[in-house]
């Protein structure tokens, strides 16, 4: 009878808490939940008070334009958003996004018609998302090449006011890509179906690019901010300004305001850099001896 019993023992316990060969009670089984759960107490004592007693080294964040305090710029912004015909639709770069100075945000906080949409191509459901219907004329921003040529925005306007002369224009669609100049190419190649589909008309700057040409700071400035690859590319924010300063009929008014945001925005950056000195462009070891003689000979070495 006791073997018996010794073996249902056996395999309660093996059922219970494990191994027979381990000898486990319930009370040490209650005595570990209990310090395990003491623990837990402790850990979420130390949260709520690292919560209570903010660092005083973390930068304050201003609560209306999301900016650090120190670089607040509320009072540069519209108090109202300024009210545009055109509805703006941003596709951003999740790598954009996370940028501190991207210039995306400006725009959100000074136009009413503005949409976000962060990810790498465009859907369908996109471009039905904002406030303009479907059928409603929608550009699309970007420079032209020989494969996909693009119109200025100039003539595109004065196409424009020629095919609705006498016809009250409807609203626009303008589609804009933020990202780095290899991302934005990508984004754009991504959405070529979505945008031949809302028949989407390819636009650029009157003053276009060079690709042959750097690219200097997009802030005039002699801190660096962040450097364009190639000659006329400009900011987000510089882009659409240009581009409703010639499509609104108060666009004028409007390009100034957001130009004077951007502007705004790089003063108060830059009091945070020092001045960059050029860097001399580097060469590999097997080119360090030929390149001073070449240079001599053509008069003289450059840097």
């Amino acid at each position: 009878r006791s073997s018996k019993l010794g073996e249902i023992v056996n395999g309660e316990r093996t059922k219970v808490y494990g191994s027979p060969s381990t000898f486990t009670t319930p009370y040490t089984v209650d005595r570990s939940k209990r310090r395990r759960f003491f623990y837990f107490l402790i850990e979420i004592d130390r949260t709520l008070t690292t919560m209570e007693e903010p660092d005083a080294n973390r930068r304050r964040i201003c609560n209306s334009c999301d900016r650090p305090k120190p670089m607040c710029l509320c009072h540069v912004l519209p108090a109202d958003l300024i009210p545009t015909r055109t509805e703006i639709v941003i596709l951003h770069h999740p790598h954009e996004s996370r940028h501190k100075l991207n210039t995306t945000p400006l725009l959100a906080k000074s136009l009413r018609h503005v949409t976000r949409i962060s990810g790498r191509r465009l859907r369908h459901r996109h471009i039905s998302a904002g406030e303009t219907s479907r059928s409603s004329p929608t550009i699309y921003l970007f420079p032209s090449s020989p494969s996909s040529p693009a119109v200025t925005i100039s003539e595109f306007k004065s196409l424009n006011l020629l095919n609705h002369q006498g016809i009250s224009n409807p609203p626009l669609r303008l589609i804009v890509f933020d990202a780095t100049w290899k991302h934005a190419k990508e984004m754009v190649s991504a959405s070529e179906e979505v945008l031949r589909e809302a028949g989407a008309v390819r636009v650029c700057l009157d003053a276009g690019i060079d690709e042959s040409v750097s690219g200097g700071s997009i802030y005039d400035s002699e801190l660096v901010l962040r450097m364009e690859p190639f000659g006329g590319c400009v900011s987000t924010v510089e882009a659409v300004a240009r581009c409703l300063g010639a499509i609104e009929p108060d666009g004028e008014e409007i390009e100034r305001k957001l130009i004077s945001v951007l502007k705004e925005m790089v003063r108060l950056q830059s009091e945070y850099l020092k001045p960059m000195k050029p860097r001399p462009k580097l060469l590999k070891k097997r080119f360090q001896n030929q390149q001073p003689v070449e240079e001599e000979e053509e008069g003289g070495m450059s840097f």
